[in-house]
């Protein structure tokens, strides 16, 4: 593939498929000969050199100049109208009676090392095709699109280019080649539709360059260039599944991929400026945040694009923002309107200028007279002539198929059946959309899971205040041991007191201790919820969830007895109804098998009788599935209106108006439990969250506390040593001297040198329980702003203290030990998830990593005020 920065924006062009030389002279000879005569043979040696000529013509490379692109155009033109010639004349292909020696090779034009070798027309016919739109694109991207001239015919070729390909895959050509054994990609259908909606929307690109540069409002440049991205998505969904998936570039899939997203933000960009004009501000902040946000994904996923484009989508990017903080301005200050949400807005307007231009007239070789000896010119009228009577019958039945199908679907939905009749005999169903939520929250445990969840918030509150005790003793214990040295010792005990140099630590465990007690009134809220809706959210426990739906009910009384009578006929009318439309699959299967089949060539080219007799008696053979047709469709008619009336007795029977509204009613009773649900298992996953992060964070305050004391045990033997010597330069007796040293000594517990400093866990594990940690690191998930809904009335707070933010801390060198010292595992063996919030933590000296929880809950989260202290 080639490209170029035409006038602003990358643009991409398709190479030719390579090809080696084949003589065409000497088989097509040699088979008219045998065929027919040596006469004839000789007669036709003219042709024959034309098309041996039109065929070294293509073999040859093309120049990149402008008039040598176009006689390559003209040539590939001529070849593709002598092979419409050739193919009904000469069985090329190798399931009819071939051509000998004549043989097609075709290098993949975007895999160069791959190539197919057949002996079969429609190979060639392919390859010609591909090529001339391949052509028509070098055309286009040629063109000088600065010029008014130029993007006009940049524009033009683009369509011609989308032409030959949608030509190469509507007429059956890449199909007949794939099925006659050509193996190269670039000539299958899906390869062909996805280059024809490439060359269309580059051509609607150069609309976009045009109406840019006349200064058209916005409102149209948004439609066009929405379009533009309509095309390079189609482009790129073919280009992202099988067979194209792994066959092409990655910088060229980037590059179309980087395309849509571009003209999608583009359009949203034009878009938001009418916005703008019109002070629809919410909304043009909206689509502003969407179009940047296609934008940030899709230069994530580009790799190896152009830098032009690259240019392009940055210089977007950077409008786009500089228009957001504008109108989030204007927004604050001003209109104060409430940002719609993403899913709320509409789809953007679009207009296509652009399609493929039809190759029909310059293809049409009804006019050469190569061969004409051979095969009359009136046989090859004739045989187009019937072969468009055909297509006529094919799609006026087709449609007719269609439209009744569509009939009865809209017609059974209006009846509410066959719902109705599957409910009467308990066979209810939810609304996929219901359903699907529903299982997910019973997979998630539902409501009567939400017990244990509170009980892991209230060990987990339990452990912190646990862990939070036993760090006060540890700061209090080695006060008290600075407080009996510095009594004893007096003046001459010099070092700095503990109470000023843990005063921040203290404080520290002071806010710790603060939070914990707000985030157990949020506990408290949190159990109060489950407590009061418990009943509301109880339905979901139900398995199946459609026994909790009511059903169709026999009425209490029966006058006559006749209930069964009236539900067996009106499923034996839908059963006759869904008969009838499987009829009619079949037939229309049938009407395009004989079209597959209906090959009269041999019979026009024997030239026996007129034409129009030939013609009558051949569409006949259509005449028998069409009366088919139209008795289906008369059938379907009289038995709808059977249906309805066989409805409304059964609807008056079993009062169908009631149990609708029953069944609606229970609808929006499912459908608020489970938004109950999330909004609980939102909070407490928030809960357990919080307690886990402050469990981690009131860990590394311990161990900070640990090495200090250790640090002051240090200090403490080498003060007393220093006073001892201190005390025997004064001559003291020996006796005064050992009394001093047994009055100094450290008492028992710091006599010997604390254990090297370890980082404590977060909880330890109970003797002889399991040691593994209590809670696993699962895969991260981005964390969100405010971590809690604000349910239950709570006020809005402040975060306890922050989580780290990733990046703001350093992991310690090595993890701690499993200890037996302090409290109780959180929740043996438990594995919940956890997301962080994006809060720091308060400044304290020495590193504190990150904690480890990020996975998310059960639901998405969303902002709330849940565990915020003041």
């Amino acid at each position: 593939m080639a490209s170029a920065a035409g006038s602003s924006n990358v643009m991409l062009a398709i190479h030719e498929k390579k090809t080696t030389p084949t003589d065409l002279y000497r088989p097509l000879r040699l088979y008219i000969a045998s065929a027919y005569s040596e006469r004839e043979a000789a007669a036709a040696d003219d042709d024959l050199s034309v098309v041996r000529d039109l065929r070294a013509a293509v073999e040859q490379p093309s120049l990149p100049d402008p008039s040598s692109l176009e006689q390559r155009r003209d040539a590939l033109l001529a070849y593709a109208r002598a092979l419409a010639l050739v193919e009904p004349r000469f069985p090329i292909s190798p399931d009819r009676a071939h051509v000998h020696s004549l043989t097609f090779t075709w290098h993949d034009a975007f895999k160069g090392n791959k190539k197919c070798a057949l002996a079969s027309i429609h190979l060639e016919k392919a390859a010609v095709l591909f090529n001339l739109g391949a052509v028509y694109s070098q055309i286009a991207l040629a063109a000088d699109r600065s010029t008014d001239v130029g993007i006009r015919t940049a524009c033009g070729a683009f369509q011609s280019a989308a032409g030959a390909f949608a030509w190469l895959k509507e007429c059956g050509v890449a199909a007949k080649a794939v099925a006659a054994g050509a193996t190269t990609v670039d000539v299958t259908p899906e390869c062909a539709g996805m280059l024809e909606k490439l060359m269309l929307a580059q051509a609607q690109e150069c609309y976009f360059e045009k109406v840019i540069a006349g200064g058209k409002p916005p409102a149209l440049c948004s439609k066009v260039a929405r379009q533009v991205g309509i095309f390079y998505e189609e482009a790129y969904a073919a280009l992202s599944a099988p067979p194209l998936s792994q066959h092409f570039d990655k910088s060229w899939v980037s590059h179309v991929q980087l395309k849509a997203a571009q003209f999608y933000a583009d359009a949203c960009y034009r878009y938001s400026l009418d916005l703008h004009e019109k002070e629809e501000i919410a909304e043009e902040i909206a689509r502003l945040k969407i179009g940047m946000s296609a934008l940030a994904d899709a230069k994530k996923a580009a790799r190896g694009v152009a830098s032009q484009l690259l240019d392009s989508v940055n210089k977007l990017e950077s409008n786009m923002k500089t228009n957001l903080e504008r109108a989030m301005k204007e927004n604050d200050r001003v209109y104060l309107m409430r940002v719609p949400a993403a899913g709320s807005l509409g789809a953007l307007p679009a207009a296509s200028l652009v399609k493929p231009t039809s190759l029909a007239e310059i293809l049409d070789a009804s006019k050469e007279r190569l061969f004409s000896s051979l095969v009359p010119d009136g046989s090859m009228k004739a045989l187009s002539k019937y072969t468009e009577m055909v297509d006529n019958i094919i799609r006026t039945q087709a449609e007719k198929l269609q439209q009744a199908s569509e009939i009865t679907r809209v017609r059974l939905k209006e009846m509410d059946l066959p719902d109705s009749i599957l409910s009467l005999e308990g066979n209810i169903t939810l609304p996929l959309d219901l359903k699907e939520d529903v299982e997910a929250v019973q997979i998630s445990g539902g409501p009567a899971g939400l017990e244990s969840e509170l009980q892991q918030l209230r060990d987990l509150r339990r452990v912190n205040q646990e862990l939070l005790v036993q760090t006060e003793e540890l700061l209090q214990k080695e006060a008290n041991e600075d407080t009996q040295f510095r009594t004893q010792f007096g003046s001459r005990w010099t070092r700095p007191q503990s109470s000023t140099l843990t005063k921040n630590i203290q404080d520290r465990l002071n806010l710790f201790a603060a939070n914990l007690k707000k985030a157990a009134d949020s506990d408290s809220l949190i159990e109060r919820g489950v407590n009061e809706n418990y009943p509301l959210m109880s339905i979901l426990d139900k398995r199946p969830i459609e026994s909790a739906l009511p059903s169709i009910s026999r009425p209490i009384m029966s006058l006559d007895g006749n209930e069964d009578a009236i539900v067996g006929a009106l499923k034996q009318s839908l059963r006759h109804l869904e008969s009838l439309g499987a009829q009619r699959a079949g037939l229309e299967d049938m009407l395009k098998e004989m079209k597959r089949k209906d090959d009269i060539l041999p019979k026009l080219m024997a030239g026996v009788g007129s034409h129009d007799d030939l013609f009558k008696k051949e569409i006949a053979k259509y005449g028998s599935i069409c009366a088919e047709i139209a008795d289906n469709i008369v059938a379907q008619e009289q038995l709808l209106m059977q249906i309805q009336a066989q409805n409304e007795q059964f609807a008056a029977v079993f009062n169908l108006e009631d149990y609708k509204a029953s069944r609606e009613r229970c609808y929006k009773q499912i459908a608020a439990a489970i938004a109950k649900y999330r909004e609980i298992k939102k909070n407490i996953n928030e809960g357990l969250n919080f307690y886990v992060t402050l469990q981690e964070a009131i860990g590394k305050i311990k161990q900070q506390c640990s090495d200090f004391i250790m640090t002051r045990n240090i200090q403490c033997r080498e003060m007393i040593e220093d006073v001892q010597r201190k005390l025997a330069g004064f001559n003291f007796s020996s006796s005064s001297h050992s009394s001093m040293q047994r009055n100094a000594s450290v008492p028992p517990d710091q006599s010997s040198p604390s254990p090297p400093p370890h980082a404590q866990p977060p909880y330890a594990a109970p003797p002889g329980g399991d040691s593994r940690p209590g809670y696993s690191q699962p895969e991260p998930r981005p964390a969100y702003s405010q971590p809690y809904p604000p349910s239950y009335g709570a006020p809005p707070q402040q975060p306890p203290y922050g989580t780290p933010h990733p990046g703001q801390y350093q992991q310690p060198p090595h993890q701690p030990p499993l200890s037996h010292d302090y409290g109780q595992p959180a929740y043996p063996g438990w594995r919940g998830p956890y997301y962080n919030a994006h809060q720091p933590l308060p400044q304290q000296p020495g590193p504190y990593p990150q904690p480890p929880y990020n996975a998310p809950g059960g639901y998405p989260p969303h902002q709330s005020n849940y565990y915020r202290p003041q």
